[in-house]
């Protein structure tokens, strides 16, 4: 793997902070104006990125370097609404230890929005609120307030629905009958890496966890 994982986490990292610097302070919202809803994808799919590197490094495949790997992941865990690194490892390890049991903390039983809630109930802090209220009243002292609204905030909530949807909930709903308790969506690489970084061959990443998300195509 070399550093290219560390490269790749990196590059994610950072055009993630170009382009919210550049929706921010720059780009005036014109709500007519196709690219406005564009950029919020791009941007929304930069937030998804942004997780999928915390998640890359949970399974030390950002570098090979533990202490690299590990600041790449505090770092994208910190810009993913404030969460906290090893609170996040400890509960991933989990649910790759009892994927879909009753110790598994991503696991639930329940239609999409019960599990939903059970899931960011797990997982979101009184800290982290606290923060983004703060960083919120901060940003909006600073940018446009409708900029803030609909490139920093809304799209960390869609990223979060997005890999909850596409990473927790379609591939563990009912808990498959097979060793991860598994599935996977459909074979189109396209589809796959613009939904969730390929984390939707889901089944393929728990039978290989080492594999980082710029690789999990090859399993398929």
């Amino acid at each position: 793997m070399n550093q290219k994982g560390t490269y790749i986490g990196i590059t994610v990292i950072t055009l993630w902070l170009f382009s919210l610097g550049f929706l921010l302070s720059v780009y005036e919202i014109n709500w007519y104006n196709p690219l406005t809803y564009l950029f919020f994808l791009i941007q929304t799919h930069l937030y998804t990125g942004i997780f999928i590197t915390a998640h890359d490094a949970m399974h030390h495949t950002v570098s090979k370097n533990t202490k690299v790997n590990n600041i790449i992941g505090t770092i994208a865990t910190g810009l993913f609404a404030f969460n906290y690194y090893p609170r996040l490892l400890k509960k991933h390890h989990e649910h790759h230890r009892f994927v879909a049991t009753d110790k598994d903390p991503d696991f639930h039983h329940g239609n999409f929005w019960v599990w939903y809630f059970n899931f960011a109930k797990n997982y979101i802090t009184i800290i982290q609120i606290i923060l983004m209220a703060i960083t919120y009243n901060i940003l909006k002292l600073i940018f446009p307030l409708e900029n803030v609204i609909f490139y920093w905030m809304i799209p960390s909530v869609v990223a979060t629905c997005q890999l909850f949807y596409f990473g927790t909930y379609l591939p563990h709903r009912h808990a498959p009958d097979n060793k991860h308790h598994s599935r996977s969506q459909a074979k189109n690489h396209v589809w796959a890496f613009i939904s969730c970084y390929f984390f939707g061959y889901h089944y393929e990443h728990h039978d290989s966890p080492n594999t980082p998300w710029w690789r999990l195509y090859q399993k398929r």
